[in-house]
């Protein structure tokens, strides 16, 4: 028990994959030197400690684990232990010598920089790769231009909207996506960048003599189809001509299936030696992409094609490890002032003034910042507002004292207290859902009944999480007389897939609707519809691994919006609640949103903000200004 490792073990600080990482990783190094009573750490110590906080690391999100940050948290990880880290300098002095710790551009299984962070090998190869590519990209601008012809698209597709006080920053990221290979553009819900992005590829299509090839992908399945839905709808309106118009495409694929995902690898077919066939990539939702998926999309696009990437920066970030959009638009805002002279010369825009001398990719980035669906007077914007600045008492006083239509409050303490608060809003939230489902209506009809309402959650187990949460939704609508079987599978269950199924192509997020086979009313069929708008129908038994999701998490809900939302909150801090999620929460409603909870828990979320080790911001910021390579 006196091993460091066993003790972090047994309090659940490290999982069995990182114990057995670090445990090989000794083998590995050959290093031996048992830890003796009153000794402290000894060089196998050392070493384990390191590689297990690094393969933890990515488990928790984080690309690294940074090692002088790590050892100034040690008594709030270890708690009473007895032993603690040797000094840092100490410390890092081990690694260096060690034959499995490499320096960067080593190849070695742990790659440790001169900041302190260490790295799986695989995380910081990922990490170099992306930096490097973006911001070659970055540094490139697009040499045939059509300079009249871009003004005069510019000036056709976005007429000076009368709300707008300031730039027409959508106008902007245009004319940055036609003159750069890589453009960024981050806003909130309702500030238009799906209708940006379409008139972007109608300003592309102007300037080539040869038809464009042109990709839509998203994170996944759901965000596609959002992005397949907008692009269809707002095309007929561009008043293209019928070729340049065809050039557009109108179905969008998950970035796996564009990239050629293999069953049970984390390689694709598309990669460096095979890229894409495309001219221009659109990746929406980027904030759910993590560095991985990333690094591996970027490696598979031709050196001359252009990347546009879109997103909501201040979303929550990935499941998987990194914080992609958030370090990229890190110093994102102001153009350096030649790119700025140029842009305002083609787009008529009075630009703030520049930076002197900044990075490559601050040309790149364009931040919207008006938006269109939420107006000054209302609440779910306002309160947006104060959830990114952190303010979490101007956050509570909104919910819990504003005479605001789109926002609503309900105290909760007790999760006995939740069917009594919830049953109301359940019934009347589902109702039109539940009975679209049982009358027989188109499949269609019923899931756009469906993603009208939703309750979310931070958390999935507990009295507060959406396993719970579900079953108290059943049991309200049971009560009501909406459900009205007690079999397993009824007219309008929903479920989400939670497991991958490569030959079914049922996929984690996938959500189906239980409905009546139309052959045999007697028999139920799990529904699905694609992004191509077809239905796919599946016996019950053939599913793989799913659950109910009347309720869902809010990393779950991510790419989705509703008209009306829910959102209940646990009445106490936990780990998961942060600025982020409760920002996240409160965007997928476009109407209203309820939140339920206690005033000093979501006000201590708002003031946490969640950061992730990486190295990749300063690679993108930092290290071109002072010329580290």
């Amino acid at each position: 028990m006196n091993d460091p490792l066993s003790i972090l073990y047994e309090r659940g600080s490290l999982t069995d994959l990182d114990l057995h990482f670090a445990r090989f990783m000794s083998r590995l190094a050959g290093a031996s030197s048992p830890l003796q009573p009153g000794e402290g750490l000894g060089v196998r110590v050392a070493l384990e400690l390191a590689a297990a906080l690094a393969s933890h690391a990515t488990g928790q999100g984080d690309i690294c684990v940074n090692l002088r940050q790590w050892a100034r948290r040690w008594t709030v990880m270890a708690g009473e232990a007895p032993f603690a880290p040797p000094p840092v300098g100490e410390w890092l002095g081990i690694l260096r010598a060690s034959l499995v710790v490499g320096r960067p551009g080593a190849r070695q299984p742990l790659i440790l920089d001169r900041r302190g962070r260490l790295y799986l090998y695989r995380y910081w190869e990922y990490e170099r790769r992306l930096a490097d590519d973006l911001l070659r990209r970055a540094g490139e601008v697009a040499t045939t231009v059509d300079a009249a012809r871009l003004r005069a698209d510019l000036d056709r597709l976005f007429p000076r909207h009368p709300q707008l006080t300031g730039p027409d920053w959508q106008k902007v990221a245009a004319a940055v996506a036609v003159l750069k290979r890589i453009c960024i553009i981050s806003g909130g819900p309702g500030t238009g960048k799906t209708s940006t992005v379409l008139k972007i590829l109608a300003l592309l299509t102007g300037q080539t003599e040869r038809p464009l090839r042109i990709a839509l992908a998203a994170p996944t399945g759901k965000a596609a189809a959002r992005l397949q839905e907008a692009i269809r709808a707002a095309k007929p309106a561009l008043g293209l001509e019928p070729e340049r118009l065809a050039q557009i495409p109108e179905e969008a694929s998950t970035l796996h299936r564009l990239l050629g995902a293999r069953p049970d690898s984390v390689y694709f077919r598309h990669d460096r030696d095979h890229p894409l066939a495309v001219d221009v990539l659109v990746v929406d939702e980027v904030s759910m992409v993590g560095l991985a998926l990333m690094a591996k999309t970027v490696d598979a696009l031709p050196p001359a094609a252009r990347l546009i990437l879109l997103g909501d920066k201040d979303q929550l970030a990935s499941v998987e490890a990194g914080a992609v959009l958030g370090d990229l638009c890190f110093g994102g805002g102001r153009f350096s002032p030649e790119f700025r002279a140029r842009l305002a010369a083609l787009t008529g825009e009075a630009l703030p003034r520049g930076r002197i001398t900044p990075p490559p990719l601050a040309d790149a980035i364009v931040l919207l910042r008006h938006s269109y669906r939420f107006s000054a007077a209302s609440g779910i914007g306002a309160l947006a507002r104060a959830v990114n600045g952190g303010k979490g008492g101007a956050a509570v006083t909104l919910l819990t004292g504003s005479p605001h239509e789109d926002l609503a409050w309900r105290t909760l303490a007790d999760p006995a207290e939740l069917p009594d608060q919830l049953a109301e809003p359940i019934g009347a939230g589902f109702a039109p859902y539940l009975r679209a489902a049982r009358e027989g209506a188109e499949p269609a009809t019923v899931f756009e009944h469906f993603n009208r309402f939703r309750v979310l959650s931070a958390l999935r187990n507990g009295p507060f999480g959406v396993e719970a949460l579900n079953g108290l939704c059943e049991a309200a609508l049971r009560d009501r007389g909406l459900i009205q079987s007690r079999r397993d599978w009824y007219p309008g269950r929903p479920v989400m897939i939670v497991r991958n199924d490569y030959n079914l192509r049922l996929f984690n997020g996938d959500i189906g609707i239980t409905l009546p086979d139309p052959d045999d009313p007697e028999r139920m069929r799990v529904f699905f519809l694609g992004s191509d708008g077809a239905l796919r129908g599946f016996a019950p038994a053939r599913l793989p691994e799913h659950e109910t999701v009347y309720a869902m998490t809010v990393h779950k809900s991510q790419g989705s919006e509703f008209d009306q939302i829910v959102m209940v909150t646990p009445n106490a801090p936990s780990p998961v609640l942060s600025r982020e999620l409760v920002y996240t929460a409160l965007t997928r409603a476009r109407q209203r949103a309820a939140f339920h909870g206690l005033p000093e828990v979501l006000a201590g979320a708002v003031e946490r903000r969640l950061r992730r080790s990486s190295g990749l911001r300063d690679r993108l910021w930092v290290e071109p200004r002072i010329g580290i390579g």
